[in-house]
């Protein structure tokens, strides 16, 4: 396997030039994140990437982050913007690049911040919004400790999108049929691209942990190891288009929908959280694993101001299908130990 950014610092253009020749890259994807957890941005041939690092001279139109789920413009562009549709200066974060092993040989991606052409952070874009809130947390000597665990659907080939989605052939000829939750003989029917997931995943050094077949039908979770906010939302928005490449290379597709089959499970991420000190310790439970003061405050900041935040949680129609009672989903803001 060979190496990747996980494995080296990459922290200047001259680190990246040589990654990149190491690596034989020919094409490098720069990366926007939107709101919606789409990949926006541009590819470049490896010598204008490098060109354009050096210059800081990569531009997209700001109005990229004006398209919503649907691929339509928020509204209009002249709402957007009266007058233009000023261009953003994108920054790539040479940090984050890595093999794009799903695509064609010779291609990487890196995740690229957004600017005002005076510099300014273009606070629509969420890797800015979650680095100030990290900033918040570091100023208080605070680290946050995330572990994501993502849901998705292995499906049939469904070239109507009229059509309702079905589960897709696996290994012994058939499709299942009855849900299976936790059933290893059903993760084995899609052994070919499991394997696949994890070799492309593996090639562009996300850190994933266990796989487990979820209630649905060729439903799947995939857990990732802790690790801090803003690198792993990068990887997780990484894994859901490297999971997509395999599933289509196998024949099938994956989806990551709320709710892409009425009468199935529903699909989330859920979010494994911790507060961290300068010194390791966690944050939420004292020396005798109780409950800690600042513990109840995180809780209760979250029932306070989650009912205000569901429009980025749930930010379109079929993510409230998945949103009812006695459906594992969260319908209410009441807690309790493993709830």
């Amino acid at each position: 396997m060979p190496d990747n950014n996980t494995n080296i610092s990459l922290s200047s253009g001259n680190d990246a030039k040589a990654w990149l020749a190491r690596h034989g890259i020919n094409e490098v994807e720069c990366l926007v994140p939107d709101m919606n957890g789409v990949l926006r941005g541009k590819a470049l041939p490896t010598a204008k990437f490098l060109q354009a690092l050096e210059d800081r001279a990569l531009y997209l139109p700001s109005s990229a982050f004006l398209v919503s789920i649907d691929g339509r413009y928020s509204g209009s562009i002249d709402e957007g913007f009266a007058y233009s549709d000023p261009d953003m200066r994108m920054v790539p974060d040479v940090s984050t690049l890595c093999l794009a092993p799903g695509a064609a040989p010779g291609k990487a991606y890196v995740f690229a911040d957004a600017f005002h052409m005076d510099d300014r952070p273009w606070m629509a874009s969420p890797r800015h919004v979650l680095r100030a809130v990290l900033d918040l947390y570091a100023k208080r000597g605070w680290r946050a400790v995330v572990a994501p665990e993502v849901e998705f659907y292995l499906t049939a080939p469904n070239p109507d999108p009229d059509r309702p989605l079905t589960a897709p052939v696996g290994a012994n000829g058939r499709a299942e049929t009855v849900q299976h939750p936790y059933d290893m003989a059903g993760l084995e029917e899609f052994e070919p691209v499991i394997r696949r997931i994890y070799d492309y995943a593996a090639a562009a050094g996300l850190p994933l942990d266990t796989l487990i077949h979820e209630s649905g039908t060729a439903q799947l979770e995939i857990n990732f190891l802790h690790g801090d906010a803003l690198p792993l939302a990068d990887k997780v928005l990484l894994f859901k288009r490297l999971t997509r490449q395999a599933a289509q290379q196998s024949g099938m597709h994956a989806t990551f929908m709320a709710k892409p089959i009425a009468a199935q499970a529903g699909s989330s991420m859920h979010l494994h959280m911790s507060v961290i000190d300068e010194a390791g310790r966690t944050l939420f439970a004292g020396s005798d694993d109780a409950d800690t003061a600042m513990f109840g405050h995180f809780i209760g900041g979250l029932q306070k101001y989650v009912p205000e935040i569901m429009p980025l949680f749930a930010p379109n129609v079929n993510s409230f299908r998945r949103i009812r009672p006695n459906h594992s989903a969260p319908a209410n803001i009441e807690w309790s130990h493993d709830n």
